[in-house]
């Protein structure tokens, strides 16, 4: 023992899955990008209604307000990773006031086309994993709840670092549990019984119900916050912040060395 503080970013390993094999779901992790491609093709056209319901109604408005208070500001170019229906495009294209200036990407061609019907900016189909830019192309990224669905988060976050300017700014926003037992008994019922049955009985569709058993599924098992902080850094990534809103709400912030 030396008696020095151990930094917890340094405990992450540079390869890391963000949650193990769902064996209810998929048995091996090769099976997990094809189980969850189709799933978010089938439920595509349910998406927002039943974001809607998970967040009672106040998604759009915090995504907005996510990127501003992280820094986004006119003039920048910015990448929205796992776009979905577009909902993060659309604030971002709102706060810097010109579509072109907003990319939108996203694995699931069922997304995309639901995106399509709202967004004019450009819409690409790829994943974080290998992303079809050039390095050094954009000043903000955003992944948001989609981190529970990348392959390898070291590939992933590494492949964000190279798409940034010098100075460029990532932002991940995910789910958190409540820290208090009451409040994760009180999350677990409506995340994994009540929002499910909901979503079942007001869209008729059970592949949009097992989208929400998934969601809640992947949240009870993901990567301690620390490791994810620890990946942020060990790929590349100065100045990193983390903060919860509401003690549910994490927003992951690292910035690109050299600006």
């Amino acid at each position: 023992m030396t008696g020095e503080a151990r930094d917890p970013y340094d405990a992450a390993d540079s390869r890391a899955v963000p949650h193990p094999v769902l064996k209810k779901y998929y048995e091996r992790e090769s099976e997990r990008r094809p189980f969850v491609n189709a799933l978010f093709d089938n439920a595509a056209e349910h998406y927002d209604f039943v974001c809607g319901l998970g967040s009672l109604g106040s998604g759009r408005p915090y995504r907005r307000w996510a990127l501003q208070q992280s820094g986004l500001r006119v003039g920048m170019k910015f990448l929205d990773v796992a776009t979905g229906t577009g909902m993060i495009a659309q604030g971002a294209a709102r706060i810097l006031h010109k579509p072109g200036a907003v990319v939108g990407l996203d694995p699931s061609g069922g997304m995309l086309r639901e995106a399509r019907k709202t967004l004019a900016v450009p819409l690409v189909q790829g994943t974080v994993e290998e992303l079809p830019f050039a390095d050094g192309h954009f000043d903000f990224l955003c992944m948001g709840y989609a981190l529970r669905h990348v392959a390898d988060l070291g590939v992933a976050f590494r492949e964000c670092l190279r798409v940034l300017k010098p100075g460029g700014r990532v932002l991940i926003l995910e789910i958190t549990l409540p820290r208090s037992p009451l409040g994760q008994r009180f999350f677990r019922v409506y995340f994994e019984s009540v929002l499910p049955r909901i979503t079942r009985l007001s869209t008729g569709s059970a592949k949009a119900e097992l989208l929400m058993k998934y969601y809640w599924d992947t949240i009870a098992n993901c990567v301690a916050a620390e490791t994810i902080l620890g990946v942020l850094k060990s790929s590349g990534f100065g100045g990193i912040e983390h903060r919860v809103r509401g003690g549910l709400l994490s927003e992951y912030i690292g910035v690109k060395p050299g600006g």
